[in-house]
């Protein structure tokens, strides 16, 4: 049997336009190209981890509402098993310009939804996971995905990560964005891994070993930069889950961020590991 892997998180209905660069106050551009997907962290890592696994299970909370249930129907297109629950609120969207030079500018309306861990979902099937990777919920959430034998979290959720109490794999920051930093968090963790975007990053193991990783070059000319971070977390928890060590892991996170450079939105050239 393969590898077997879920993520627990968010997700925003994104709106993409394609510009020659970010309007500034006042200005009227016209968009080259414009789409509309579901995406945020917790599906682009979820089809990161599919692309690599060849299946994915993805569970998340969505608004009630037409856009709501037009995101879980999305969700299933891109070959995702969804397991969600549906809460009263507005589902959870967002704008993001991609420029010519490769960036993306996010506009994000909204709470972000997650799921708890006693929403009527089939938390129990985690305990046979090989790896989750866990971006938005509740503490009792976090606990449930806790049963797979390798969970690995964003730092964005420390707030949840805290609450918890239990100790995780790895965890995954951003060297460059506040929100995102590493602050100790008890119990320890096994790994901390920084990002640093084109500059690679670094790691810290819990028994004392570190080291860096180096970019990788994009395998084609850059589109846009959205969804490199998320693919990245998606091929350090295949990596993992797959028993393989962590500069291993961390090598087929670098090729999957390069590889989602090179696509329009963050799906069009994931990574797979047949390529």
């Amino acid at each position: 049997m393969g590898v077997r892997v879920a993520v627990v998180g968010h997700v925003e209905w994104v709106e993409f336009a394609r510009v020659p660069h970010v309007p500034v106050a006042g200005e009227i551009l016209h968009a080259s190209e414009h789409f509309a997907v579901p995406a945020g962290g917790g599906p682009v890592t979820a089809v990161q981890l599919l692309k690599l696994a060849g299946e994915c299970t993805f569970f998340t909370a969505l608004g009630d509402d037409e856009l709501g249930h037009r995101t879980f129907e999305a969700l299933r297109d891109l070959g995702l098993r969804v397991e969600a629950t549906f809460r009263p609120e507005a589902q959870r969207r967002a704008f993001t310009y991609l420029d010519d030079r490769g960036e993306r500018t996010i506009t994000v309306m909204g709470e972000r939804l997650g799921p708890n861990g006693d929403d009527d979902l089939p938390w129990d099937e985690l305990a046979d996971h090989d790896g989750v990777y866990f971006t938005a919920g509740d503490a009792a959430a976090l606990r449930r995905a806790r049963a797979a034998r390798v969970v690995v979290a964003a730092l964005r959720a420390k707030a949840v990560l805290r609450a918890a109490g239990v100790p995780l794999d790895a965890v995954i920051g951003s060297g460059r964005d506040a929100g995102e930093t590493y602050e100790p968090i008890e119990p320890a963790h096994g790994s901390v891994v920084v990002t640093e975007s084109s500059a690679g990053g670094r790691w810290t193991a819990a028994d004392g070993r570190s080291g860096r990783w180096e970019p990788v070059p994009p395998p084609g000319p850059v589109a846009d930069a959205y969804g490199c971070g998320d693919s990245f977390a998606g091929g350090l928890t295949y990596g993992l889950a797959a028993g393989w060590p962590i500069e291993r892991a961390l090598d087929l996170g670098a090729v999957c961020g390069a590889a989602c450079l090179t696509g329009f939105g963050p799906y069009e050239a994931q990574h797979r590991l047949d390529t």
